[in-house]
């Protein structure tokens, strides 16, 4: 696992730096575990574009990530760690001891060989990649895949390299350190998984050039300044004009820099301790 950087033999290749992918140990995907995957194009159900700038973009296979961890008690063989194109972090291929297969995020430290265990009660060993309720977990432990209900499966840290802190238990909630900074409380009979996720040189990567965004399925972008008056606030002006604006807005024209937009009152305010950015 690191980072590849290139001879500057284009002014593309000057700057671009991905992933080596060292730690792939298996180039092909287990076929029982894909499933189609559709494109959007950014658009809903009704063909309205409600995300801009999405399109086009290499063919890809779903693969079945399993985020609860449901098969308690039962020990699992890691036999590959595999690139997954629909996330940033590397998937772990496990095998049961009935020889069934699946996905689970893979963890930092674990490799080809080690055997995993999910469990609600058991006695078993901490280490990465076993998947157990907060109430077993010691403080200062860091984990991912988070479940914020009990059996919902994981929802929390799911992303490459990240992970979060457990920093205290009080009566039926664990107070967790979230990547974001948030502190947040969580029901202690939720589940995680031990560990940090993997591929932590995710964030070092640098695209490189505007290809490869379209190979992700991201088109390109038009400054607001260098559009029209009919096509955005900023746009119009003789020449080459600043955005006008006092602050800069959306082409529909909302505040689009430090705009708050959660709800005043929504339902999960009560389970948040400390709000990410907060002094």
């Amino acid at each position: 696992m690191g980072i590849k950087r290139f001879k500057p033999t284009t002014s593309t290749l000057r700057h671009t730096k991905i992933s080596d992918f060292a730690e792939i140990t298996k180039s092909k995907p287990e076929k029982s575990l894909l499933r189609p995957l559709k494109k959007t194009g950014g658009r809903n159900v009704y063909g309205r574009i409600t995300a801009r700038h999405r399109g086009g973009g290499h063919k890809r296979m779903y693969r079945l990530i399993d985020f609860k961890r449901d098969r308690i008690d039962e020990n699992a063989e890691v036999l590959a760690i595999e690139y997954d194109p629909n996330r940033s972090c590397r998937i772990a291929l496990i095998q049961y001891e009935d020889e069934t297969k699946s996905y689970i995020l893979a963890p930092l430290e674990v490799t080809v060989g080690d055997k995993l265990m999910s469990t609600y009660d058991k006695e078993i060993e901490f280490k990465a990649g076993n998947c157990m309720p907060l109430k077993r977990i010691p403080l200062g432990s860091a984990v991912h895949n988070i479940e914020l209900k009990p059996g919902k499966g994981g929802q929390i840290a799911r992303s490459a390299g990240v992970s979060a802190q457990i920093m205290a238990k009080e009566g039926a909630f664990c107070f967790i350190r979230m990547p974001s900074s948030e502190v947040r409380k969580i029901n202690i009979e939720c589940r995680s998984t031990i560990g940090q996720i993997g591929n932590v040189e995710h964030e070092s990567q640098t695209i490189g050039k505007a290809g490869r965004m379209r190979w992700l399925g991201r088109r390109g972008k038009v400054r607001g300044v260098v559009m029209n008056p009919v096509d955005h606030p900023h746009g119009g002006g003789e020449g080459k004009a600043p955005q006008g604006n006092p602050h800069p807005v959306t082409p529909w024209g909302k505040a689009t820099k430090g705009l708050k937009t959660r709800k005043k009152q929504k339902y999960s305010q009560k389970y948040i301790v400390r709000r990410r950015g907060a002094k």
